[in-house]
Order: structure tokens, then sequence, then C-alpha cells
């Protein structure tokens, strides 16, 4: 078996990986917008590529396994490609794959940062709701409107700014 096959396998995964990276940079724009029907389209299209990358990512597993089994070694399903390029002795064939993964691991080092700013975005976004509605469900500091500061205040007459019991 030739490490071709591999290689082919990889340039799938970085390509999948490049149809993913670009989805996730369309994605920060449409969260900052609150766009909430393109960002269900944009999740959809991100799970049938991340469910490809798992399918083809399986495959090269498999193949690498039946590499190390064709040069004489026991396959393992945890064998990196790292690894594997230890155990290649033609230069050509290690510097190729040695490229490639690491042309794949930088694809992958952008996509995390990609991912992390999405994430830092709905977090903003979730903290700026959960501060809203505590802002209009708990009970004023002071009423809007002027009243007798000798008076007291009955806390239990009003519960925030909506009736909660309707």
């Amino acid at each position: 078996m030739s490490i071709s096959v591999i290689v082919e396998t990889m340039e799938e995964l970085i390509s999948l990986h490049d149809a993913l990276l670009e989805t996730s940079k369309e994605k920060t724009p449409v969260l900052v917008d609150n766009r909430v029907d393109r960002l269900n389209k944009i999740v959809l299209k991100e799970s049938k590529l991340i469910k490809r990358i798992e399918e083809i990512n399986q495959l090269r597993i498999q193949l690498i396994g039946e590499y190390l089994l064709s040069r004489g070694y026991r396959p393992d399903p945890r064998v990196k490609v790292s690894d594997l390029i230890k155990v290649i002795f033609k230069a050509e064939e290690k510097k190729s794959l040695t490229d490639i993964h690491e042309r794949l691991s930088n694809k992958i080092k952008e996509l995390k940062q990609v991912n992390e700013l999405n994430q830092n975005l709905i977090e903003h976004s979730l903290s700026f709701i959960d501060y809203s509605i505590n802002l209009l469900m708990n009970t004023p500091e002071q009423d809007a409107v002027y009243s007798n500061p000798h008076q007291q205040y009955y806390a239990s007459a009003r519960s925030g700014w909506f009736d909660t019991k309707a």
C-alpha cells in the first residue's frame, strides 16, 4: 500500500476543513447582526460538514492501519500521523506526509480561533439577554416617580416591571 492514498485522504480533510472555516467565518457577522434564521442554516451546513469530516477521518484511521499492517506493524487506531511519519523511511513520502500534516494542523488552528471568536460573541449575547431579563423582572430599587421619603416602601406591592402572575 502506498502512502499517497493517505495523503489524498488528508487533502480531502483539508478541503472539508476549508469549507468549515469559511462557514464559521460566515457565521461571525450573522451572530453580530442577530439573524437567527440565517444562523440556523449555517449551523445545519456546519453539521453536514462535520459529519463528513468524521467519516473521512475514520477512513484516514483505517488507511493508516492498513499501511502499518502492510509494513509489518500492528495497526492501532490511536496512531497519529506524526507517529506514522516516524516509521516511514522514504524521504519523498515522509516529506509529503509531513507537509500535508502541517497544512491540516494549521487549518485546524485557524478554525479553532474563528470558533473561539464566535463562542465569545454568543456568550456576550447571552449575558446581555440575561442582564436584560433580570433588569425587567427584578424589583426596581427606586420607583420611576417621586415619593415621600418618610413613607414606608412595600416591596410586596410590586415584584418587578411586569406582573408575572398573569
